[in-house]
């Protein structure tokens, strides 16, 4: 029997929903990758404008089939994103059709080719223009139907796109099922959170929908009002009305949300995959909780996935979640009941980057249930007495967190370039004792706060912050705030206020700092001038765990055996061809502290007498310093690094490590900790016995290990009592570091050390290396990840080809000065140029390609890129990126390019 949800709704009579073909058909045909023949039909039709109204609008459409036109099959409709058009979608829509489906994408009003205006998903505009879209495939001879005029049809898309989604699941019971992506539940709460005002968001969607000065409307042939652009004068009242006053007002929130899915929830009975960002200002994780929890509520099937990106950035999973939603229809669609559509709740997580091509590392956290954002509640209690702030006169400067399309850059906070920035005076905080474990956040934290205040109401911005052991370094997860607004205050006030959701691990010694700060860029703060108290009504923060998501642990590599019986061929093969020992060279005194000289050192590839992995190479490595092996793939580094540690020999020059030459088992390289091409472990026993055993098998005292400090630095907390084999990734990578560490060797070689660490653990990894060297060992680190190399390493080593392109202090090959490269949409004009470069701390401005190059001056450089973006912000200059004119990653690229 077919699969059919329960219906509530009556049938949408099909001769309500007439369409006609008006211009454009066409045909063309693709060929998907290793896969059949997709065919690909344009047409334009023609829909109502409005209910009742003679006036039509031209809705442009794409249909895709793939396969025998005579077969049914289920169809699938796809929406695009705000800004954007129907082609977004045809990638997606060719991979459908290629796996069975009958596939309708479209241009929605205002958009593309479409006309019409924008009403943002109105139930009587776009809503409608979905529900005669399906009358268009009930005709279809392609499309399987459940009854007559009834398509088997389901609706996925993302943003825009996905809203659409819910609300045709909302608006016509044809629907079957639904994928929505990074989209909301409630517009009026996603743009006016807790009654406060996302102003720059909200500039960014409604200026997206006005840029065609002089806009007419095509199908009445009617210019649009001024100012409006695309969009319909009451959105455009709407927007002007709060944009002005800074506040939302009850019509505009009602107009809002009665065109948001929450408006048709219990009509919502499909089977829902969830796809929401876990870096997303714009629709955070909170608007997918309160979807997924309603639509649960009504008895249909739900999946919720928290994938690593959003409308702020991050990295994208298309691959994984394209096939998680086909894998949706194919269940909910086909009938076909022996698809797996995955786990109830799915959560992306970091576990590293990979040291081949620094692409970030993720890994799938999954539940067998949805946690929700409240969790397994623990309490982290906070210090800190009664403090007084205030809000500044006209809401300026502003604090900042979240910054629309910028929010990726919080991936500078791991790397210590963050854009967090709270101003004195207008933020109070407490902050946690050192956590004695990680603590793994999944969900949405919450504090009781008593606030007193001169003025009737408070807007606060509340985040919570994590901070590192020396209190040198903060990230603000995700870079997501949540704005409160508390009225009946003057007289004081108890509430209870929900953080941003997130899925994010505090580690073990870090500290978590709440900060309620009066201003924030992102959203509009009130203009009068305020002085707020604050302080802690309950023990401190409530945070949400989950310990029934668990992290799917990496196979065991290959090298955890194969090293092993590998080393015990070559010794057996040395045995019986009895080769001697070459003779080892006298110790040299002058070098006797010098932890590390080379000296024209090369190494041959196998069977080739003029291809070389390493040639000519020297270079020497002093005390106190943390020296950066840099090249491209093949330039030679790792071969450099298992001569150093005497795992392969030379064809020429000459190794010495305080004046010792290196050979195989070299007594000097016990004053060597190295980690190079990964560590093998029994995975049956614990990371404390695999520690152990290691250090017992050197033959040296056991009190020379320092095994605590090792395990402090590698951070495992309780799971060092684990066997290995239930490690993840990242927690191999740190018990391998502390194993490296084992003695406190004066000199330390670590190969990748960051590969399957997350920014947290990078962050403390990079402190590790800095401490270790400035108590008077040496740190040498090869690795991908320039930014971090340039913020841990004094010196470099610049190699390719097998030999050396500089060396030298950091400074002296990255260059000085501090340049920022800002991107703008369009060029800016010579008057807001000239005001650029009057602002304080600013050297000079100058156009460049796609922005403007800023030089900041010695009080800019110290006042940093987030003070710089404040600033800019308060010109009106639309700043879409940020960066380092001149990094280490452009001296680099310079050097090996001319190598």
């Amino acid at each position: 029997m077919r699969f059919r949800w329960p219906r509530r709704r009556g049938r949408l009579l099909a001769a309500a929903a007439a369409l006609a073909v008006a211009a454009g058909a066409g045909t063309w045909a693709v060929t998907a990758d290793d896969g059949p023949t997709v065919h690909r039909s344009d047409a334009v039709l023609e829909m109502p404008e409005a209910p009742g109204s003679p006036r039509t609008v031209r809705i442009d459409t794409s249909f895709f089939t793939a396969g025998d036109p005579g077969r049914p099959r289920p169809a699938v409709l796809i929406g695009h994103g705000f800004g954007g058009s129907k082609d977004d979608t045809r990638a997606a829509a060719e991979r459908l059709a290629a796996e069975g489906y009958a596939v309708l994408t479209w241009s929605a009003r205002g958009f593309g080719d479409s006309t019409g205006r924008i009403g943002l998903n109105d139930p009587d505009a776009e809503v409608a223009d979905v529900r005669r879209l399906i009358d268009w495939l009930a005709e279809r001879p392609e499309v399987a139907l459940d009854t007559e005029g009834d398509p088997r049809v389901g609706v996925t898309g993302a943003s825009y796109g996905g809203a659409i989604a819910l609300l045709a699941a909302g608006h016509d019971d044809r629907v079957d099922a639904i994928a929505p992506q990074i989209t909301y539940w409630d517009l009026a709460e996603a743009l006016f959170p807790d009654g406060v005002f996302k102003r720059l968001w909200a500039g960014i969607l409604f200026t997206t929908g006005s840029t065609e000065a002089g806009y007419v409307d095509r199908s009445a042939g009617t210019p649009g009002a001024p100012g409006c652009g695309r969009f319909t004068e009451e959105l455009c009242d709407l927007y002007e009305r709060v944009a002005v006053s800074g506040e939302p007002d009850e019509a505009a929130r009602r107009l809002l949300t009665e065109r948001s899915p929450v408006a048709v929830a219990e009509n919502i009975d499909v089977p829902t995959l969830v796809i929401q960002g876990q870096h997303d200002s714009l629709f955070p994780l909170d608007q997918s909780d309160a979807m997924a929890t309603a639509i649960a509520a009504g008895g249909a099937p739900v999946a919720v996935d928290w994938i690593w990106a959003g409308h702020d950035g991050g990295v994208a999973e298309t691959g994984r979640t394209d096939r998680r939603v086909l894998d949706w229809f194919d269940r909910y669609l086909k009938d076909d009941e022996g698809v797996d559509t995955g786990p109830a709740f799915r959560a992306t997580r970091i576990t590293g980057f990979d040291s081949t091509d620094g692409a970030t590392l993720l890994r799938g956290a999954t539940g067998d249930a949805y946690p929700g954002l409240s969790g397994h509640p623990e309490t982290v209690e906070l210090t800190g007495g009664e403090q007084t702030f205030v809000n500044p006169a006209g809401g300026s400067p502003p604090a900042v967190s979240a910054v629309p399309g910028l929010g990726a850059l919080g991936d500078f906070t791991a790397l210590g370039f963050g854009l967090s920035l709270d101003f004195p005076g207008q933020y109070a905080r407490f902050e946690s004792e050192p956590l004695a474990e990680t603590v793994r956040v999944t969900g949405a934290p919450t504090v009781r706060l008593h606030i007193e205040s001169d003025q009737p109401s408070a807007v606060l911005f509340a985040k919570v912050y994590d901070i590192a052991p020396d209190g040198g370094q903060q990230a603000l997860p995700a870079q997501l705030v949540a704005p409160v607004r508390i009225d009946g205050v003057a007289a004081g006030r108890t509430v209870d206020v929900q953080l941003p959701a997130i899925d994010y691990p505090f580690e073990a010694g870090h500290r978590m700092r709440l900060v309620l700060s009066t201003t924030d860029l992102g959203y509009a703060s009130p203009a009068e001038p305020a002085t707020h108290t604050v302080s802690l009504a309950g023990p401190g923060l409530t945070v949400p765990t989950a310990p029934d998501v668990s992290t799917g642990a990496a196979p065991l590599p290959w090298w955890t055996w194969g090293l092993p019986l590998a080393a015990a061929a070559l010794a057996a093969g040395l045995l019986l061809t009895g080769r001697p020992a070459a003779s080892t060279p006298a110790p040299d005194p002058r070098l006797a502290d010098v932890p590390l000289k080379i000296t024209g050192l090369t190494k041959r590839y196998a069977k080739s007498a003029d291809r070389y992995a390493v040639q000519d190479l020297s270079f020497q490595v002093a005390r106190g310093q943390v020296l950066g092996l840099l090249g491209p793939n093949g330039a030679g580094k790792t071969t450099t690094l298992r001569m150093l540690m005497g795992l392969i020999t030379p064809d020429a020059g000459e190794i010495r490590v305080f004046g010792h030459a290196i050979r195989p088992g070299a007594p000097v390289l016990s004053r060597v900790g190295a980690f190079v091409e990964g560590a093998g472990f029994l995975p049956h026993l614990s990371g404390r016995a695999n520690l152990e055993l290691y250090w017992r098998a050197t033959g040296r005292p056991a009190d020379d290990a320092h095994l605590d400090e090792a395990l402090e630095i590698a951070g495992l907390g309780s799971a060092v009592e684990r066997a290995v084999r239930t490690y993840s990734q990242g927690m191999r990578q740190r018990l391998a570091i502390a194993q490296a560490m084992l003695g406190l060797p004066e000199l330390l070689i670590l190969d990748e050390p960051t590969n399957g660490l997350d920014p947290p653990q990078i962050r403390a990894m990079r402190d590790v290396m800095i401490r270790y060297a400035a108590e008077g060992r040496t740190v040498i680190v090869s690795s991908h990840l320039l930014a971090e190399v340039e913020q841990t390493c004094t010196h470099l080593v610049v190699m390719a080809g097998g030999r050396l392109v500089q060396s030298g202090p950091v400074a002296d090959i990255v260059g000085h000065g501090h340049t920022l490269l800002i991107g703008t949409p369009r060029p800016l004009t010579d008057a807001l140029l000239a005001e650029v470069s009057a602002l304080p701390g600013v050297a000079a401005a100058e156009p460049a390609e796609g922005g403007l190059l800023v030089r900041l001056d010695g009080d800019g450089a110290e006042a940093g890129a987030a003070g710089l973006l404040v600033e800019l912000v308060r010109l009106g200059i639309p700043v879409h990126s940020m960066g380092p004119h001149r990094r280490l990653e452009d001296a680099f690229l310079t050097l090996i390019g001319g190598a």
